[in-house]
C-alpha cells in the first residue's frame, strides 16, 4: 500500500505549480488535507488534496488541472502527516512547486486577486470583503468543497451554482506580471534562478523559469518575496509567453507554456526535454500515425510597425505562434477552429505556418493544440484521475 500512495502522491505533484500561466485555482493546503469529512479517515492526510483536483477537473471538464496551493510552514513539521508526506511538501516546497509561508494571511486571496483565479476554501473572509469584493460579488469565484456521492463537491459561497469561475487579473496583477524579480535570498525556489535551495535542493525537478515566477507579495506597495519577506529587485520585463492547449477526443489533456526562449515540440513521445508526450491519451491508429515529435511550437516577437504575416494578426502584443511540421505523415490547420473538411489546410513535413486567431493544429482527427483561450473543452467521459492508484483502505468516500 505505501508503493500505491507513493504513486498517488507522484501523480499529484504533477498537479501543483506556481506558474501564473498554468494554475487553475488557488488553495490553503493547510486547510484542505484536514477536510476529514471527504473520507473518514486520519486527521491529517495530502491525498485529500488529490481528492479536490480531481473534483477540480471534473467540473472544469480538462484534465491535468494544476491548482496553486499556499502551504503554512509548520505544516512541514505537522504530526498528524505521515513522514513521507511532511517529506513530499518539502519536496514541494523546495522545488517551488508551492509557497511555504510563515504567515500566510490573506496571501491565497491576494494570489487570487492578482491572477484572477477562483478559490477552493470553506473559510468565510467576512474581515476581507472590503478588500477583495469580488470574494462576494462574482459567483464561482469562492467555493466549499464539500462531500459528494462518487468524491468532493463544491459549493459557492454566493449566487449558487458549483462551477469555479475564473476573473479577470488585476490591473496591479497585469504590471507585477509584465516584469521579472529577484529575491536577494540565495537559492530561493520562487524568485531565484532555479531550483530551490532547501534540504531537497540536490533532488530539485523544476528549473524555474522566468516567465513561470508566482506574482510578489505586495507590502506597503513594495514587491515582496511572500516565503522571505525580503524586497524583490526588479530584473527586467517578463519573456512573452503565449498558453496552449492539447485536446483529444474533445477534452482538453494538458496546457503548456510557450516563450520565445524555448521551442515545444509535441508528439507521441518527444525526445526533447520539456516536450509534451501525447502517447498515453492515444489510441493504437493514432500512435503509428502521430511521430514521437510531431510538431514543434515557436513564439516570435512580431516585428515593429508590422500587423503580423498576412494571414495571421498580431494579437495585443503577444507575438505570432509559429508551428512547423516534423512529422513523417503530416499535420493540418482547422483555420479559425473549423471542423468543416473543406476548410482544412494541409501541413506538409518541415512546412511552417503562423497561426492566425483561432486557428487549431490537428496532428490526427481529434488530437488538436490551439491557443488555450480559444479551445472549449467538453467531453462525455470523466478526466483522469490523481486518485487512480488510490488503496481503497486508505480512502473511504462517504455513502450518499
Amino acid at each position: 500500500m505505501r508503493f500505491e500512495i507513493s504513486k498517488v502522491l507522484d501523480a499529484i505533484e504533477g498537479r501543483v505549480c506556481t506558474d501564473p500561466s498554468l494554475a487553475r485555482a488557488v488553495l490553503d493546503l493547510a486547510e484542505v488535507i484536514r477536510y476529514q469529512d471527504l473520507d473518514g479517515g486520519r486527521p491529517a492526510n495530502l491525498l485529500r488534496l488529490g481528492m479536490v483536483i480531481d473534483a477540480l477537473a471534473r467540473d472544469l471538464e480538462e484534465d491535468s488541472v494544476p491548482v496553486y496551493a499556499i502551504v503554512h510552514r509548520a505544516l512541514l513539521s505537522d504530526a498528524d502527516l505521515t513522514s513521507n508526506e511532511r517529506m513530499v511538501v518539502r519536496r514541494w516546497a523546495d522545488d517551488g512547486l508551492v509557497e511555504v509561508l510563515d504567515h500566510p494571511g490573506d496571501r491565497m486571496l491576494e494570489v487570487a486577486d492578482l491572477l484572477g483565479l477562483p478559490v477552493l476554501s470553506r473559510a468565510r473572509f467576512d474581515g476581507l470583503r472590503g478588500r477583495f469584493p469580488w470574494t462576494v460579488e462574482q459567483p464561482g469565484r469562492v467555493l466549499a468543497p464539500v462531500p459528494g456521492a462518487g468524491g468532493p463537491v463544491f459549493i459557492a459561497h454566493v449566487g449558487g451554482g458549483n462551477v469555479p469561475v475564473a476573473g479577470t487579473r488585476s490591473a496591479t496583477g497585469e504590471k507585477l506580471l509584465a516584469r521579472q524579480w529577484r529575491c536577494p535570498e540565495p537559492g530561493c525556489a520562487l524568485f531565484g534562478g532555479g531550483g530551490g535551495g532547501g534540504a531537497f535542493a540536490d533532488l530539485a525537478r523544476v528549473e524555474r523559469a522566468p516567465a513561470g515566477q508566482p506574482p510578489p507579495s505586495l507590502r506597503g506597495g513594495v514587491p515582496t518575496c511572500p516565503r522571505h519577506g525580503a524586497r524583490l529587485g526588479d530584473a527586467g520585463p517578463r519573456p512573452r509567453t503565449e498558453v496552449l492547449a492539447v485536446r483529444i477526443g474533445g477534452l482538453i489533456r494538458r496546457r503548456f507554456v510557450l516563450t520565445e526562449e524555448q521551442p515545444v515540440l509535441v508528439g507521441r513521445a518527444p525526445e526533447q526535454q520539456g516536450g509534451i508526450v501525447l502517447g498515453q491519451w492515444l489510441n493504437d491508429e493514432a500512435r503509428r500515425w502521430i511521430s514521437r515529435g510531431h510538431v514543434r511550437f515557436e513564439l516570435r516577437a512580431t516585428a515593429p510597425g508590422r500587423g503580423a504575416a498576412s494571414d495571421a494578426p498580431s494579437r495585443s502584443g503577444r507575438g505570432e505562434v509559429i508551428v512547423t511540421d516534423v512529422s513523417t505523415n503530416g499535420s493540418g490547420i482547422r483555420p479559425g477552429g473549423s471542423m468543416t473538411e473543406a476548410d482544412r489546410i494541409a501541413l506538409k513535413p518541415q512546412q511552417s505556418r503562423v497561426l492566425s486567431a483561432g486557428d487549431m493544429v490537428e496532428l490526427y482527427p481529434g488530437v488538436q493544440v490551439g491557443r488555450a483561450d480559444e479551445l472549449p473543452s467538453g467531453a462525455p467521459f470523466t478526466p483522469t484521475s490523481v486518485m487512480a492508484e488510490a488503496p481503497t483502505m486508505a480512502m473511504r468516500l462517504p455513502r450518499p
